[in-house]
C-alpha cells in the first residue's frame, strides 16, 4: 500500500489543490482554445487544433503511417516554439533519428526519450514540462504498480489513467499510439477509448497510396471528420481535393462502375463503386465486399432480387470501393444497387451521373442529409445530373445540374440516358 501511495505521489500537485466544487459560470470553457497544427488535414479531424491538457490516442495497423503523420505533427510545432518530448518504447533513438532526417526535422526542442517504465517518464515530464508529450506505443509502456506484461488489459489501463492524470494536472497535451487487432480495434481494453478526450484512426489499404485519418470521438469537435493523406517517400502528403483523386483513374462507360457521395462529418467526398457479376459454378455464389460491409451488399442483392425482379442466386458479386476507402454511411446504397444492376445487364452507367440514396428492405429510396452539400461538390468536379431521393427535393441546388427524383429503387432503372442505357 505504501509503494501504491508512492507512485500516486508522482500526481502533480495541481490536480489536488484545484480540485473543488465551483459554480458553473465561474467554469472555463475550452472552446476556441484550439492550437492549430500547421497540417490542415490533422486540424480538420482535430476540430481545429489540440487542446493544451488533452489526451488523445492514434490507432492503425502496423506500418500505416502512426509514427510519421506524429513526427511531422511534431515538427510542425517544433517550428511554432512548442517543445516536445517524444517517448519510444518501441524504437530506438537512431530509428526516430532517421525518419525525422528524412522530414527535415533537426530541432533542438524536438527531445527523444527511449524508455518503457511509466514512472521514469513521468518523472522526465514533470522536469521538462513539454508542451506535447507523445508515447509511442501505450502497448509497450508499463507501470510497476501491476505485476503483468506489457499490452496486457490491466497495464494498458493504469498507464493510460496516470498519463491521462498527468495531462490534465500538467497541462500537457499527450497523444498516446496505440496498436490495432484484427478486428481493426485498438488494441487493449475499450475503457482506453473512453478515458481519452480524442480518438483518430489510420485506415488504408497496402496496395494504395492513400491514407485516412478518421475521427472516431472528439470531445473538442464534431466526430466523423476525415483527412485524407498521401504516403511518400517523404513523409505523408495532404490531399487536398479527395474527390478528384479517388475518381481520377475511374474507366469511361465502365458497366459495373457508379459514383457516389458520402459525406465524412462536414466534407462531402465523391467515391466510385465498383460491382462485378458473373456466372458461378459454384453451389454456393461467392459474395464479396471490400469497403463496405459483406452484410449489407447481400441485403441489395435480396431487394434486386426481390423487387427488381433479377435472378442472382447463380452469380458470384463483387463490390469494392476503389481507393482502399470504408464505407458506413448509408447514402452509397442506391449507388452500390445501381453497380451491381449496371454489371449484371453489362450495361454502363452514364459517366456524369451521380447517385445519392439510402435502399430500404422494400425497395424504398429515403432521405439522406446534407444533399445541396454533396451536390455542390460534384457539380465542381463536372457532375451535370443526379438521382436522389424524392423527399430531398426541397433544398437549393446548383443552377445548370439536372435534379431526378425517386422513392423507389425501380425508378432508377427506368431513368434512361442519352446513350440508350438503363441509366
Amino acid at each position: 500500500m505504501e509503494e501504491q501511495q508512492a507512485s500516486v505521489g508522482t500526481r502533480p500537485a495541481v490536480l489536488e489543490t484545484k480540485s473543488k466544487p465551483l459554480p458553473l459560470s465561474r467554469v472555463k470553457s475550452e472552446e476556441g482554445k484550439h492550437i492549430p497544427v500547421g497540417i490542415d488535414e490533422l486540424d480538420r479531424v482535430l476540430g481545429g487544433g489540440y487542446i493544451p491538457g488533452c489526451l488523445g490516442l492514434i490507432g492503425g495497423d502496423p506500418g500505416i503511417g502512426k509514427s510519421t503523420i506524429v513526427t511531422q505533427m511534431l515538427a510542425k510545432l517544433v517550428a511554432k516554439g512548442k517543445s516536445i518530448l517524444y517517448v519510444s518504447a518501441e524504437e530506438s533513438a537512431s530509428q526516430i533519428k532517421l525518419r525525422a532526417d528524412r522530414m527535415g526535422v533537426t530541432s533542438d526542442a524536438f527531445l527523444v526519450l527511449t524508455e518503457n517504465c511509466l514512472e521514469r517518464i513521468i518523472d522526465h515530464a514533470k522536469n521538462i514540462r513539454p508542451d506535447i508529450l507523445v508515447i509511442d506505443s501505450i502497448q509497450t509502456v508499463y507501470t510497476n504498480d501491476i505485476q503483468s506484461a506489457p499490452g496486457t488489459v490491466s497495464q494498458v489501463r493504469e498507464c493510460a489513467g496516470k498519463l491521462m492524470i498527468l495531462a490534465k494536472g500538467a497541462t500537457i497535451a499527450t497523444f498516446l499510439i496505440g496498436h490495432v487487432t484484427k478486428d481493426g480495434t485498438i488494441a487493449g481494453p475499450k475503457v482506453l477509448e473512453h478515458m481519452v478526450d480524442t480518438v483518430l484512426y489510420f485506415e488504408g489499404e497496402r496496395g494504395h497510396p492513400y491514407r485516412i485519418l478518421r475521427t472516431i470521438k472528439n470531445r473538442f469537435g464534431s466526430t466523423n471528420e476525415i483527412g485524407v493523406f498521401e504516403m511518400t517517400g517523404t513523409g505523408l502528403n495532404e490531399v487536398k481535393d479527395p474527390s478528384g483523386i479517388f475518381l481520377s483513374e475511374r474507366a469511361a462507360n465502365a458497366a459495373g462502375s457508379a459514383v457516389v457521395s458520402v459525406l465524412e462529418g462536414s466534407r462531402p467526398v465523391l467515391l466510385e463503386v465498383q460491382a462485378l457479376v458473373t456466372g458461378s459454378g459454384l453451389a454456393n455464389p461467392r459474395r464479396t465486399a471490400l469497403g463496405i460491409e459483406t452484410a449489407r451488399m447481400n441485403i441489395l442483392v435480396a431487394v434486386l432480387e426481390k423487387i427488381v425482379g433479377i435472378h442472382l442466386a447463380d452469380q458470384d458479386v463483387y463490390v469494392n470501393i476503389a481507393g482502399g476507402m470504408k464505407i458506413t454511411e448509408p447514402s452509397c446504397y442506391l449507388g452500390v444497387i445501381s453497380a451491381i444492376y449496371s454489371s449484371f445487364n453489362n450495361s454502363a452507367i452514364d459517366g456524369n451521373t451521380l447517385l445519392i440514396g439510402e435502399v430500404g428492405l422494400t425497395g424504398e429510396i429515403r432521405a439522406v442529409t446534407g444533399l445541396e452539400t454533396r451536390l455542390k461538390e460534384a457539380f465542381k468536379l463536372g457532375f451535370k445530373r443526379a438521382i436522389v431521393p424524392k423527399a430531398n427535393l426541397k433544398g437549393t441546388f446548383p443552377k445548370g445540374m439536372e435534379i431526378e427524383g425517386i422513392s423507389k429503387v425501380e425508378q432508377c432503372f427506368d431513368l434512361w440516358s442519352a446513350s440508350g442505357s438503363p441509366f
